[in-house]
């Protein structure tokens, strides 16, 4: 595992996965803008559709391991992990925001 291509939240959320089979992280792909063939069909291995030259950012949920594999390629920039978004509760009356 290469840690220096990982930010904070995802080498953080890596020790809490029991199952390091089991994808569970949902992460941001961050590459080279240029991949060849090789790369290509590592991501696609990995579960990652859609996978064209010129893109350089992907999104995927792996396992640890996946994320591992993916940490040592050299043209992996470095993997983020998705924050969750939470929907804004619609309950909020507009009297709150003084209208």
């Amino acid at each position: 595992m290469n840690y220096q291509k990982l930010d904070t939240a995802l080498a953080m959320a890596l020790n809490d996965v029991p199952d390091p089979q089991e994808p569970s992280l949902a992460v941001f792909i961050h590459t080279e803008p240029v991949l060849d063939a090789a790369a290509t069909a590592v991501l696609e291995n990995s579960g990652i559709s859609g996978v064209t030259s010129g893109k350089d950012i992907f999104t995927a949920t792996l396992s640890p391991n996946a994320i591992s594999q993916l940490s040592e390629e050299p043209w992996v920039k470095y993997l983020k992990l998705s924050q969750k978004l939470h929907l804004v509760n619609r309950k909020i009356s507009m009297r709150s925001f003084g209208i």
